[in-house]
């Protein structure tokens, strides 16, 4: 089964897994993957997450994180750009996800990276997702 769009099938597996209050979940890794990985860890979305190599691309296994009442830390998450219909913007139209309370995250010639480090870095690029 071939997947059109993997960061699509990335976000709503972690969508379904926080509905299901799954303490991970398990999705096949690429390099984009990893990197959004890495930004929803830095940025607080996630517990954590690792590489398990297999025969095929290995998995990324992403740890879910939960506050003190085991509501999923996640309330949100939407993809911003389509492979049917790419959104791109430039580093003066960045956009702020609830007024800053969440993340845009953005990839660009200098890799995927958030809204915040975009604008500091006066950057554009492909408006990937939101999450809040």
């Amino acid at each position: 089964m071939s997947i059109s769009d993997p960061i699509a099938d990335f976000l709503t597996r972690l969508r379904n897994a926080y509905r299901a209050s799954h303490q991970e979940v398990s999705i096949p890794a690429s390099n984009i993957k990893k990197r959004i990985s890495e930004i929803l860890k830095r940025e607080g979305y996630i517990e954590d997450f690792s590489y398990v190599p297999d025969k095929r691309q290995g998995m990324l296994v992403i740890r879910l994180r939960y506050d003190e009442n085991g509501k999923p830390v996640v309330k949100g998450l939407v993809r911003e750009s389509k492979p049917s219909r790419r959104t791109y913007v430039s580093s003066d139209e960045l956009p702020k996800v609830r007024a800053g309370l969440g993340t845009a995250v953005i990839s660009t010639s200098r890799g995927v990276v958030t809204d915040r480090q975009a604008r500091k870095e006066k950057i554009g690029g492909e408006y990937l997702f939101s999450v809040w």
